[in-house]
């Protein structure tokens, strides 16, 4: 279905969301690649997301908030120190914590730890807002191969086995968001993306 990246249609995000609660997963634009989206507390909906992308059990999934609220069935604890990164959201930055009892262990890859983030897209915040619960983030890819700007380029294999795509055309493309783990301190930085280190560093220091 076709949405419109800056004004998304409220039908197609209606159709959007009743995936999400059937446990289905769903192709949707972020800021600058694809995702794919899936009910975040469904071990079924999580299981599904895994199988499509063949993506290793080890390796943990991030998720999408709706609101802040969501952190209260995401995770165990938050940090003081974490709460003034958390001034930076929404955007391309990933805060990794002790996952909450709620989180089904697949989410986590058997870390224990949950990667979380609130969205800036357009359509990404509408369809968590509309769906009124956290989401996967995970890019829309099958395991080891390059993530994608555009709905054109998504693997056949994975469009075959996904229960709605969602395109807004060309996306900025770039890096993925920049992922801190905060269940420590000082903070580790897991991946360098969006946010750079000296933003990270302003927050907290």
């Amino acid at each position: 279905m076709r949405i419109d990246p800056a004004d998304p249609d409220p039908a197609v995000v209606r159709s959007a969301r009743q995936v999400l609660k059937l446990d289905g997963v769903l192709v949707f634009p972020t800021s600058g690649l694809y995702g794919l989206g899936a009910d975040a507390l469904s071990p079924t909906a999580v299981k599904k997301v895994f199988s499509i992308k063949r993506r290793p059990a080890h390796k943990p999934v991030l998720v999408l908030l709706s609101a802040l609220d969501d952190m209260m069935e995401l995770v165990a604890q938050i940090p003081d120190y974490a709460k003034t990164l958390m001034a930076l959201w929404p955007g391309g930055l990933t805060l990794v914590f002790t996952a909450g009892k709620r989180v089904p262990a697949a989410l986590t890859g058997g870390t224990g730890k949950i990667g979380v983030r609130l969205p800036v897209h357009p359509v990404a915040r509408a369809l968590t807002e509309a769906f009124g619960g956290p989401i996967t983030g995970t890019s829309a890819n099958l395991s080891g191969r390059s993530a994608v700007a555009s709905a054109e380029a998504l693997d056949p294999d994975l469009c075959h086995e996904v229960d709605l795509v969602l395109d807004a055309g060309l996306l900025a493309g770039g890096p993925g968001s920049t992922i801190v783990d905060v269940t420590v301190w000082p903070v580790v930085i897991l991946r360098q993306g969006a946010v750079d280190r000296q933003a990270i560093d302003r927050a907290l220091y």
